[in-house]
């Protein structure tokens, strides 16, 4: 296992780089990130906007949201600490001409040089896959720039949410791979709330996040009892 110090678990690392290929594919594993992937650049577009913005994108995976967010007109950088999942990024970055800086490194390492840096900084997904969430937001908070505005996305921890996220995803339907989500990982929006208030930030909205797989539809709700976004501005 890492050390608790690097606020990564060695066992997700392992399950994303063996996923790293299948992250342009969307019919395949990632299928329901990109569904939802237009929501998450609308609601960032539109609550701080993009064009011009120095955006850092923590936990960006393949790159779904990095690339959207350069498609708007932002200079983006991608983190992460899945170097397979850099390499699909910065590949597809290149066939999509694109311009894309992918760095691995944990938000913690990356902060020590980038204090006050970012317009926006986006957190898509990755609080309820490491060990220390609080550390997590505290080394967002301190990368923003006075004013600067930070996004997350992730799944509360509620009784629905184990039922649909991870018993009817994962064990019935097989639309994520087995052991995706963790539910102790599982974050209440009091919590993230607390947590970013207690590193300096100002909670500006909180909106649920409804995603039908089946049909494809995803919108925002009001809802949180399942999957949800939250806004703060420093």
């Amino acid at each position: 296992m890492a050390k608790p110090m690097e606020n990564i678990d060695s066992e997700e690392i392992a399950r994303f780089a063996a996923q790293a290929e299948l992250w342009w594919d969307p019919m395949g594993e990632f299928k329901a990130l990109h569904e939802i992937n237009p929501i998450r650049l609308a609601y960032v577009r539109d609550r701080a906007g993009l064009h011009g913005k120095r955006t850092l994108d923590v936990g960006c995976g393949g790159g779904l949201l990095a690339e959207a967010m350069a498609t708007k007109g932002a200079r983006v950088t991608g983190i992460d600490m899945v170097g397979p999942a850099l390499a699909a990024a910065r590949r597809h970055a290149r066939e999509s001409g694109l311009s894309v800086d992918y760095q691995q490194s944990t938000a913690e390492a990356w902060a020590r040089d980038h204090g006050d840096v970012y317009d926006v900084v986006t957190c898509m997904e990755l609080v309820e896959h490491i060990p220390d969430p609080a550390g997590l937001i505290q080394a967002l908070a301190n990368m923003a720039r006075p004013g600067g505005d930070i996004f997350f996305a992730t799944v509360n921890r509620t009784w629905p949410a184990r039922l649909l996220v991870i018993w009817l995803s994962e064990y019935v339907l097989g639309l994520v791979r087995k052991g995706t989500h963790t539910y102790h990982k599982f974050v209440q929006p009091r919590e993230l709330a607390r947590w970013g208030q207690q590193a300096g930030l100002a909670v500006r909205n909180l909106s649920g996040l409804r995603y039908l797989p089946f049909i494809g539809y995803a919108a925002l709700c009001k809802s949180t009892a399942m999957n949800y976004l939250m806004h703060f501005r420093k």
